[in-house]
């Protein structure tokens, strides 16, 4: 039986409604005047851009258009974990400092990979105990293989639904000037 939204933490509706008012901007950003003498951050991507996105997942994420707006897309559906988990195990990845890389590597898995963790991604047990064990002398490859299950979860079920979306389709048809209602 669903309960409704009535049941999830303040905290979770109210940034939910702080990003969906974001990804709100980013659709409308296409409309704001290109006079500004200034770069946006989150200016709206390209006619080009946005094709890019629908040609692989691995696109969308390089480019910061398209992952802005997935992050969005995952926010509205209650799943940013999965993003918020693959970034920062790329940034894990990148780090150097040994004492840097233990610290990050537990920050990582208290947020997201302990069981009942805040930010908890959904991974199969053997994957968590093998990110566990990997923990005890942690490398830059110690999450490689929960990060890989997260990825191929938003390529093959997250990705897909993001590109049926309105949000997705209302940004590509403005770029194209067929917008939809």
């Amino acid at each position: 039986m669903c309960r409704g939204l009535a049941f999830l933490p303040a905290a979770c509706l109210e940034r939910a409604k702080g990003l969906k008012t974001l990804f709100g901007s980013f659709i409308h950003r296409s409309e704001i005047s290109s006079n500004s003498h200034k770069t946006d951050k989150l200016s709206a991507p390209t006619s080009e851009e946005s094709m890019k996105l629908r040609e692989s997942f691995e696109k969308l994420l390089a480019n910061k258009h398209g992952l802005a707006a997935f992050r969005a897309f995952l926010v509205s559906e209650f799943s940013e974990e999965n993003i918020a988990f693959y970034l920062a195990c790329e940034d894990y990845r990148s780090t150097k400092s040994p004492s840097k890389l233990i610290a990050k590597a537990n920050k990582i898995y208290e947020e997201f990979v302990k069981i009942d963790a805040p930010r908890e991604v959904n991974i199969d047990h053997e994957t968590r105990a093998i990110t566990k064990k990997n923990l005890e002398r942690p490398t830059e490859s110690s999450f490689n293989l929960a990060q890989n299950k997260i990825y191929t979860l938003m390529e093959k079920d997250c990705y897909p639904r993001f590109l049926r979306s309105a949000a997705y389709q209302e940004v590509a048809g403005r770029l194209t000037g067929k917008v939809t209602k």
